[in-house]
C-alpha cells in the first residue's frame, strides 16, 4: 500500500488533534486539575504520536511522544501543571503545527528536530516532582509492570486451553504461506496469531487497519490476513480482522504497535501451533463431511467428537461483537454512517451544474414565455422543473454550508499570546461560531478577523494602568459576535477600549496628504474614521509584529468587498469600537431583481434592495449640489445610472422615475433606473481580468434568452 494514500485522513486528522490539544491545554492553564483535560490531552498526543509513526515522520512522533510522557507524569500525579509548563506545551504545539504545514505542503516533515523543545520537556520531567530522577524512573518502572501486565492479558489467548479456539486457525494457508511458516519456526523466529478489534465509532476502519498493518511491518512479516489486504482496502469487514505474522518481537511489543493506532480498541495474540492449525483443518473437513450424512443416526455418533471444535469457531465470531455491542449496537450504528467527509472541489463542481440547470431552466422559461400560447401540460412541468431546481439548489447549499466555528476556534490561543507578548490583561468572548456559510467564504475571512481581532488586542486595549485610571476593569474585554440576518451573516469584532481618536486620524491624514486641511475641516467625523480604509493609512506609532506593520484596515476592506460583503464601523472614544462585516451566504447563486437601463439588463442583488419607489421629477431637491430625495423624513441622495453607466435613457423627463432604494450598513441610496423586469435566480459568473477598473459591476449572468447581463454592486454605488 502507498502512505500517500492515507495522507489526507492524516492531515485531516493531525488538525483535528492539534485543535483538541490548544482547546485543553487552553482550559487546563485556568483549571491546572482538571483531570478530563489531562486526560484528553494524553490521548490526543498518544494518537498523534501513532498516526506519525505509522506515517513514517519520526521527527515528528519523537516529540509527540514526549509529549505524551509529560501528561503519562501528570495523570500518576508526579507533576504539577505550572505556567512554564504550559508555555513550553504551546511552543511544542506550535513545532508540531510546522511539522503539519510542511506535510501540507511538500509530503516531508522538514529537516527541523526542535532539539530544544525535547530538552525543555525532558527538563520538565526530571524536575516536576520535587526529586529529580527518582519519580522518573519509578514512572518508568511502573509503566513497565503495566505494560507487562498488558501484555499478558492480550497474550491471554495463546494459553494451551483456548488456543485451539484462536481465530486465526480458521484462515486458510496456501502451500506458499505455510512453507514461509515452517521456514520461520526453523530459523527460531516467532509466529503470532494476532485478532484486532476496530471501536465501534470508527469512520475510516481501512485507515486505521492499513497503520496497523504498516506498524507490524516495520518489526516483521504478515504472512496472510482474513478478511485479504484487497477486501480490507476496500472496507469489505466488520469491527474485527485476523492476521498470521512473523517476528523477532515479543508478543507485548506487537500489541504495544497495534494499540498505538487511534480507534483501536484492542489486540488479542497467540503463538501459532502449525500442528494445531493442521488438526483444526481435518476437523472442518470433518464437518464437511459430516454436514451431508448427518440424516442417518450411524453416520451421527462417530463424527460428534470432531464437530463441535469446527463448529465452536464459527459460531464465535458472530457471537462476540453481538454480546459486546449489546442494545447499543443498532442505535449507534446507523449514527456513525451518516457522516462522511467530501472534498471541497468535488461540491464545487457539484454546484457548477446546479447552476447550469438553473441557466437551462431559465432558458425553458424564456422560451415559453416568448412562444405566445403554450400547452398547459407544459406550463405544468416548467413550473415543476422551477421547484425542483430550487429545491436542489438549496440542498446543494446546505452541504456546503459550514459552521464558522472550523475558523474561529483559533482565535483563542491567538489573544492568549498576545496577553503574554503585550503585557496587556484581555480576554476574549465568542458568540456563534455554529453559524454558517459557504465553505469558501469561511476559508477566506480568517485573516480578516484575525487583523481585526490585532488591532483590537494592540491599539484597541489601553495599558492596565491607563484602565484603571479610567475606573474601568483591569482586564480588557475582546468580543467576536455572528449572528445571521436574512440572507446575510453579520460579524461583529469591538473592544471596551480606547475607541478611535478622530482627531488624530485627520492629523495622520493630513501628514501623509491624504486629504488637505481644508478637505478635513469639511469632513465628518464618519469620513474621517473611513479614512482607516485607505491603504497603507495606519495610526501606530510604533510598527510592531502585531499590527501597525503599513497594512492597515484596507487588508480588511479588500478582501471583505471581493467576498460582495461590505464593513462598517462604530466607535466611541474612551469607550470601545466595532467593527462590523457583513458577508452573503453565498456566493455563486443569488436572487436578483432584473432591471433595464438604457437598451441593457442588469441585474441587482435582491439583499442590497431596501424598498422600490415611484418618485415625480418635482420632488428631486439639491443638497450640496447633489440630487436628493425625502423619502419618509429620510434624505436619500439619487444615483442615475444611465450617467453612470454612460449610456441614453430610455424614459422620458417628464414621467415618473422608478427609484431602487439600496442600502450599505446604515447608508441608503436611490438608483434611478428606467424599467422594472422582476425577480430571477441567477448564476454569478467573475468577470476576471476583464473588468477589474469598473468597481461597481461585481460579475455578469447569462440570461434565459442566453443574453448577458452586468451585476450592480450596490456597495460600490453608495
Amino acid at each position: 500500500m502507498d502512505v500517500s494514500e492515507y495522507l489526507g485522513v492524516f492531515l485531516d486528522e493531525a488538525k483535528e488533534h492539534l485543535q483538541a490539544l490548544n482547546d485543553s491545554i487552553m482550559t487546563l492553564e485556568q483549571e491546572p486539575d482538571n483531570e478530563d483535560c489531562i486526560n484528553e490531552i494524553f490521548r490526543a498526543a498518544h494518537s498523534m504520536k501513532g498516526m506519525a509513526g505509522t506515517m513514517g515522520y519520526k521527527r515528528m512522533q519523537d516529540l509527540t511522544h514526549d509529549i505524551e510522557d509529560v501528561f503519562s507524569d501528570v495523570r500518576n500525579g508526579t507533576l504539577k501543571i505550572t505556567p512554564n509548563i504550559v508555555d513550553t506545551l504551546f511552543q511544542c504545539l506550535d513545532a508540531v503545527q510546522a511539522y503539519v504545514d510542511n506535510i501540507t505542503e511538500t509530503q516531508d516533515e522538514g529537516t527541523e528536530d526542535n532539539a530544544n523543545l525535547i530538552k525543555a520537556l525532558a527538563d520538565i520531567r526530571a524536575g516536576g516532582g520535587g526529586a529529580a530522577a527518582a519519580p522518573a524512573a519509578e514512572e518508568k518502572e511502573a509503566a513497565a509492570e503495566d505494560t507487562a501486565e498488558e501484555g499478558a492479558e492480550e497474550a491471554a489467548p495463546a494459553a494451551p486451553v483456548s488456543n485451539a479456539d484462536a481465530p486465526w486457525y480458521r484462515i486458510k494457508l496456501e502451500p506458499s504461506a505455510k512453507a514461509a511458516l515452517e521456514e520461520a519456526k526453523n530459523e527460531g523466529k516467532h509466529v503470532y496469531g494476532v485478532q484486532v478489534f476496530v471501536e465501534e465509532t470508527c469512520i475510516l476502519k481501512a485507515a486505521r487497519a492499513f497503520l496497523v498493518f504498516k506498524g507490524l511491518e516495520d518489526i516483521g512479516e504478515v504472512v496472510v490476513s482474513d478478511p485479504s489486504t484487497q477486501d480490507i482496502e476496500d472496507e469489505r469487514f466488520d469491527l474485527t480482522f485476523c492476521l498470521i505474522f512473523i517476528t523477532d518481537q515479543a508478543p507485548e511489543k506487537v500489541v504495544e504497535i497495534v494499540k498505538s493506532v487511534s480507534e483501536i480498541e484492542k489486540a488479542e495474540i497467540g503463538e501459532y501451533d502449525l500442528g494445531g492449525a493442521a488438526q483444526d483443518a481435518e476437523a472442518q473437513e470433518g464437518a464437511e463431511e459430516a454436514a451431508p450424512a448427518a440424516q442417518t443416526p450411524e453416520a451421527e455418533a462417530p463424527k460428534a467428537a470432531s464437530a463441535p471444535p469446527a463448529a465452536a469457531p464459527a459460531a464465535k465470531p458472530a457471537a462476540a461483537p453481538a454480546a459486546k455491542g449489546g442494545d447499543k449496537k443498532p442505535v449507534g450504528k446507523p449514527v456513525v454512517s451518516r457522516t462522511v467527509r467530501v472534498d471541497i472541489d468535488k461540491l464545487d463542481v457539484m454546484m457548477n451544474l446546479v447552476s447550469e440547470l438553473i441557466i437551462a431552466k431559465n432558458s425553458l422559461i424564456s422560451a415559453a414565455t416568448s412562444s405566445g400560447a403554450v400547452d398547459k401540460a407544459v406550463t405544468s412541468q416548467i413550473e415543476y422543473l422551477e421547484s425542483v431546481t430550487t429545491n436542489l439548489h438549496e440542498s446543494v447549499m446546505k452541504v456546503r454550508m459550514v459552521p464558522l466555528e472550523n475558523t474561529l476556534q483559533k482565535f483563542p490561543r491567538m489573544i492568549r499570546d498576545l496577553n503574554k507578548s503585550l503585557g496587556k490583561k484581555m480576554e476574549l468572548t465568542m458568540t456563534g461560531e455554529d453559524t454558517e456559510m459557504d465553505r469558501t467564504v469561511v476559508d477566506e475571512i480568517g485573516d480578516p478577523l484575525m487583523h481585526l481581532l490585532r488591532n483590537s488586542a494592540d491599539h484597541g486595549l489601553e495599558p492596565t494602568e491607563v484602565r484603571l485610571e479610567r475606573g474601568k476593569p483591569e482586564v480588557g474585554q475582546i468580543f467576536l459576535h455572528a449572528f445571521q440576518d436574512g440572507n446575510n451573516v453579520v460579524i461583529e469584532v469591538g473592544d471596551d477600549g480606547n475607541g478611535i481618536d478622530a482627531e488624530a486620524v485627520k492629523q495622520r491624514a493630513i501628514e501623509r496628504g491624504v486629504v488637505t486641511p481644508e478637505q478635513a475641516e469639511a469632513m465628518s467625523e464618519k469620513a474621517i474614521i473611513n479614512l482607516l480604509f485607505n491603504p497603507g493609512f495606519s495610526t501606530a506609532k510604533v510598527v510592531s509584529e502585531i499590527s501597525g506593520r503599513g497594512d492597515g484596515l484596507d487588508v480588511v476592506k479588500s478582501k471583505v468587498e471581493s467576498l460582495s460583503g461590505e464593513e462598517d464601523v462604530r466607535t466611541k472614544l474612551g469607550e470601545g469600537s466595532t467593527w462590523i462585516i457583513r458577508l452573503p451566504l453565498t456566493l455563486a447563486i443569488i436572487q436578483a431583481l432584473m432591471v433595464e437601463v438604457g437598451e441593457e439588463k442588469y441585474a441587482i442583488p435582491l439583499d442590497s434592495i431596501q424598498t422600490i419607489e415611484d418618485v415625480k421629477p418635482s420632488e428631486i431637491k439639491f443638497v450640496e449640489n447633489r440630487e436628493v430625495i425625502n423619502l419618509r423624513d429620510t434624505v436619500i441622495p439619487l444615483v442615475f445610472m444611465n450617467k453612470t453607466l454612460e449610456c441614453e435613457s430610455t424614459r422620458a423627463p417628464e414621467d415618473d422615475m422608478v427609484v431602487v432604494i439600496v442600502r450599505k450598513g446604515e447608508q441608503l441610496a436611490g438608483l434611478v433606473i428606467d424599467t422594472l423586469i422582476g425577480q430571477l435566480e441567477i448564476v454569478i459568473k467573475p468577470l476576471g481580468k476583464y473588468m477589474k477598473r469598473c468597481k461597481f459591476i461585481s460579475g455578469a449572468t447569462i440570461l434565459g434568452d442566453g443574453g448577458i447581463a452586468l451585476i450592480l454592486d450596490a456597495n460600490a454605488l453608495v
